[in-house]
């Protein structure tokens, strides 16, 4: 999630440079999120004239595929087409993506495929493992853990958070000032939140969108 945060980020202040500072009147604005696969068919299925709003950024699933058969695969010296890596997501549209024609390089899919953690917790259900019972054991991290950015990632609102947070730090070299700022899910327009946050005095209106489809 750190990565895709990091493009992200760096991918909205670039956009918002051109905009605000070049005067480039064909920019894409609101830059939208792409780290979601049913989102992103959403739009490609019903606004395709939005498609160039999507963030380039691959989804931190499949940017953590790539560094497995690229970066990984290098650095033990192991064939990137021996690996076999799985994705345990909460969304079901995540199977979809491992599939898809783009997430390809070279005839090797990034991620060889997908599970939904509630399938996960069947097959462990089925092989009768009894996880309270098991022995504890260290978490390997073969990238380090991640920042406070990447762990609210995943949460209602957190790819937003993260990425603003990001982009005022590269521009400011300061934390956000994102105190007291309540995030609710909502139905419809009522309840709808907003906060501006300030980039060395220009605060763009309407520069980045969170969208997301769970399915």
């Amino acid at each position: 999630a750190d990565l895709t945060i990091m493009e992200e980020g760096t991918e909205l202040l670039l956009r918002l440079k051109s905009a605000l500072v070049d005067k480039d009147p064909n920019v894409k604005l609101p830059q939208l999120t792409s780290c979601s696969p049913g989102w992103v068919k959403y739009i490609e299925h019903f606004y395709p004239d939005y498609l160039d709003h999507l963030s380039s950024a691959k989804s931190p699933q499949q940017m953590f595929g790539a560094l497995i058969k690229t970066y990984y695969a290098q650095k033990v010296g192991v064939d990137p087409a021996d690996i076999v890596s799985v994705a345990v997501m909460p969304c079901s549209a995540k199977k979809f993506e491992c599939n898809r024609p783009e997430m390809t390089d070279c005839r090797i899919r990034m991620l060889t495929s997908g599970l939904t953690t509630r399938e996960l917790a069947k097959m462990i259900k089925e092989a009768g493992i009894y996880l309270p019972e098991m022995p504890k054991s260290q978490f390997d991290s073969p990238f380090g853990d991640a920042s406070g950015a990447g762990l609210i990632f995943g949460t209602t609102g957190g790819v937003m958070e993260a990425a603003l947070r990001t982009a005022y730090e590269l521009v400011t070299g300061r934390e956000v000032p994102f105190k007291n700022l309540d995030i609710e899910a909502c139905r419809g327009f009522d309840g709808i939140k907003q906060s501006s946050v300030m980039l060395e005095n220009v605060k763009p209106e309407w520069s980045f969108l969170e969208g997301a489809e769970l399915k």
